[in-house]
């Protein structure tokens, strides 16, 4: 009976922690939100480079751009779009969460949880089968 109680409590205290480390209110400055902007960004010119990390002429012009963007009160999702339009969907370093592309959130998580699973009922087998 403990032991069940104890996986009990080690469930609820993971579902806590994940809750509050989603649910937390932090509204970023302007230059907080630059830099993660550019972080998403693609440099036009470099290969495999952030606008954050490159320092081409064409990576400064769009961190100015951004800049005046943000300062304009544009939001980080029509910054995205405005650069994905006019550039091309491929200078987005980060895929979309929705859509066909949202696998590549979805299944590293899934393959985690359905290998805990097994590895847990692994456990519990091996605990029935072990002499006491």
């Amino acid at each position: 009976m403990k032991l069940k109680f104890s996986y009990g409590l080690m469930v609820l205290v993971l579902i806590g922690a994940l809750w509050a480390g989603t649910h937390a209110r932090h509204t970023p400055s302007a230059d907080e939100r630059a830099v993660a902007l550019e972080q998403q960004i693609k440099c036009p010119v470099c290969r495999g480079q952030s606008v954050a990390e490159s320092d081409s002429e064409a990576s400064k012009a769009i961190r100015t751009d951004i800049q005046r963007r943000i300062s304009d009160g544009e939001s980080d999702s029509e910054i995205r779009n405005f650069y994905a339009k006019t550039l091309g969907p491929d200078i987005i370093l980060r895929p979309p969460s929705s859509g066909f592309a949202g696998l590549v959130w979805v299944l590293p998580v899934a393959g985690f949880v359905i290998a805990a699973a097994a590895i847990g009922f692994a456990f519990v087998r091996w605990r029935r089968w072990s002499p006491a």
